[in-house]
């Protein structure tokens, strides 16, 4: 008996050492914040957002790129001066505000 209750006292410690260690449960208000980041940008504001972060690239001007939203995955077409443009212009729509993925098919002009 003197056994059993030791036993019993001991993994009631050992569960409540393993509780108190876990993280808290992120609560269901800072769940639909972050969710509201994203989920509810509409297609056309996702496009508005890079064509915006777009205008802010260096030396793009007004640029010869097209801005495709589709649920959220971004498809960016035309041509920009050099490569490092061209990252510029991913690294810019990555960032825009609703944008899940861009596909890129930019091309480098001769």
């Amino acid at each position: 008996m003197k056994n059993l209750y030791s036993i019993l006292l001991w993994s009631t410690s050992c569960a409540a050492a393993l509780t108190a260690c876990s993280p808290p449960e992120p609560s269901a208000t800072a769940l639909a914040q972050a969710s509201d980041t994203t989920a509810h940008v509409s297609d056309a504001d996702t496009t508005t957002h890079v064509k915006t972060a777009l205008g802010k690239v260096p030396d793009l001007g007004d640029g010869d790129i097209t801005v495709v939203t589709t649920k959220g995955d971004v498809r960016l077409a035309g041509t920009v001066a050099s490569r490092a443009q061209m990252e510029a212009v991913i690294t810019a729509a990555r960032a825009a505000q609703g944008a899940h993925s861009i596909h890129d098919e930019l091309t480098v002009r001769p």
